[in-house]
């Protein structure tokens, strides 16, 4: 196998939440409107901009080494591929989603089995399948290739199976969600035979490693003061951190270099604590990963 590692790149929803996501871990993406090969600063990569739904098929075929897409379009898929890392992102939050099976507010339909011989659309056609098919409920599944919301408003359908974050778009839309079929999250997924090339095998894990390293940053700032000797236990009391903070004493002096990791949120309140409490010279900086030892993939 060559030393170049092809990467897949989802193309759409979570395009840009993805090139920000390898930019703090260290790569920096640049996509062009008429393009669908980025490029990347790493001699070692090759990108392509793939959408999620197919994703897993070109991993699974060879096309890509690596790529990034949800569990839930490599169940759909049925793809065969080496499931390297969880990562809890999108272009909202740092949550799971969900596939929900939703139907009007005033419809008759309150549970699974009451979908018995109904028609639902979504565009997890097979996953739904199998989902009611398991669990012996008839249903009639129709693709859907957009605006599946306005499908069950309209009448078209009797319910939809569709993904989402919170809700709110569902409910905006007069829907009532009755089930969970799915909870979601994109995967950093590779093709099983490049894990059996030593270089690639590294470099996936290199990849992975920083990609967790980035995510476990979100929200996370530094912070760094100066602190009195007689005023270093109240200091440290105040400091939430990730482990103990880093105290080293400044050069012939009886003042202390005092360092922590917090939540971004918690800086505006815990500022005019420390201040208040003797610190000075209060420093905070972005970070753009925290790497743990249990971000290793062995």
């Amino acid at each position: 196998m060559s030393n170049k590692l092809k990467l897949g790149i989802p193309k759409g929803s979570l395009e840009k939440s993805t090139i920000d996501l390898f930019r703090k871990a260290g790569w920096n993406i640049s996509v062009s409107s008429r393009n669908y090969f980025p490029s990347i600063d790493d001699p070692d990569l090759e990108c392509s901009l793939v959408r999620a739904q197919e994703m897993s098929r070109y991993i699974e075929s060879g096309v890509l080494d690596l790529g990034l897409t949800g569990i839930d379009w490599i169940l759909e898929n049925n793809s065969d591929v080496e499931l390297i890392s969880d990562l809890i992102y999108s272009k909202v939050s740092t949550r799971k989603a969900q596939w929900v099976l939703a139907v009007p507010e005033d419809s008759d339909i309150h549970s699974l089995e009451q979908c018995e011989g109904k028609t639902i659309s979504t565009e997890l056609v097979n996953f739904t399948e199998n989902y009611f098919r398991e669990r012996n409920i008839n249903v009639q599944v129709e693709f859907s290739w957009g605006a599946t919301e306005a499908k069950v408003v309209e009448g078209l359908v009797d319910a939809i199976v569709e993904v989402t974050e919170t809700g709110s778009t569902i409910k905006a839309h007069g829907l009532r969600i009755i089930h969970t079929l799915l909870e979601t999250n994109t995967k950093l997924a590779a093709h099983r035979n490049s894990l059996k090339d030593p270089w690639k095998k590294d470099k996936i894990h290199q990849i992975a490693m920083l990609l967790r390293g980035a995510l476990n940053a979100h929200r996370l700032v530094g912070i760094k003061m100066n602190v009195p000797e007689k005023k270093l236990s109240d200091i440290i009391s105040l400091l939430p951190s990730l482990n103990a903070p880093t105290v080293s004493q400044l050069y012939n002096a009886e003042w202390f270099s005092v360092e922590s990791v917090i939540d971004e949120k918690t800086v505006r309140e815990i500022i005019p604590k420390l201040i208040m409490s003797g610190a000075d010279g209060i420093i905070e900086y972005p970070l753009n990963k925290v790497v743990n030892r249990s971000d290793l993939v062995l």
